[in-house]
């Protein structure tokens, strides 16, 4: 992309925030600031996850808006290599993997339930336009070819890894995708009439929508864990998505 990458952090609910906090550290981010009620963390500084205690919050019930999964996005696919390599090695909690033909993702849930996906692109010269909109499926991943070309696996993510997208469970598709072009973005994939992935620049998704919760699931509730915001650096104000996500100014 030639423009500065347009996501900030993704804020989290918490029912739990120190068993939260310690597992984020151990999966790969690293504690930026903290105090009793909040925590952020990042990648060399950038913040990529903020988190906030709800205290006397309640779980996410069925049939509601709220996240699917975050996603990590590292530097290259030698690094989602050796992060693969810890991921066995520490029986870290994999949910499932994918190739993407855009991307190759490994998926995750923390103690709470919420997705992560640790995710690294292919070039965008593989990158193909059937029928004037992209190509993102799901294939097996080869786990050995990915393995082959590992770097050394570490501790903690390193410096240029980001929020790379968003991806959200919403009750009505049609309002949502209306909600974020009027951000500026566009249109880029849609998997039949359940999900669509959005993007600026180009970009393959810095947001996918589904309907996974069903059509008119209800809207985010405050004292419900799970996503509160996201920040991006394409609002210049605080606004909330027809799903009560707040979507915020990052830095």
């Amino acid at each position: 992309m030639d423009a500065p990458w347009p996501l900030g952090a993704v804020e989290l609910k918490v029912l739990d925030l120190e068993r939260e906090g310690a597992f984020y550290e151990s999966f790969g981010l690293t504690r930026i600031t903290g105090d009793p009620q909040h925590a952020v963390f990042g990648a060399d500084g950038s913040a990529i996850l903020r988190l906030t205690a709800l205290p006397g919050g309640h779980e996410r019930p069925r049939h509601t808006a709220g996240l699917y999964h975050f996603a990590i996005l590292l530097p290259s696919a030698q690094e989602l290599g050796g992060f693969l390599q810890r991921t066995l090695e520490e029986r870290l909690p994999l949910t499932g993997t994918a190739d993407h033909f855009v991307s190759q993702a490994l998926y995750f849930d923390d103690p709470e339930g919420n997705g992560i996906e640790v995710y690294a692109d292919r070039p965008r010269t593989e990158w193909q336009y059937p029928n004037g909109r992209l190509n993102i499926g799901t294939d097996h991943l080869d786990f050995e070819r990915l393995l082959r070309g590992a770097s050394p696996s570490q501790k903690k993510f390193s410096e240029g890894t980001v929020l790379g997208h968003v991806h959200l469970n919403v009750g009505d598709l049609d309002a949502s995708q209306a909600f974020y072009e009027s951000m500026g973005m566009e249109l880029m994939a849609q998997a039949g009439n359940v999900m669509r992935f959005l993007s600026w620049e180009g970009y393959h998704h810095h947001l996918g929508i589904n309907l996974l919760e069903g059509r008119g699931a209800f809207a985010v509730e405050p004292d419900v864990r799970g996503i509160r915001s996201f920040e991006t650096h394409r609002v210049d104000g605080l606004r909330s998505d027809p799903n009560g996500i707040l979507v915020t100014p990052a830095g």
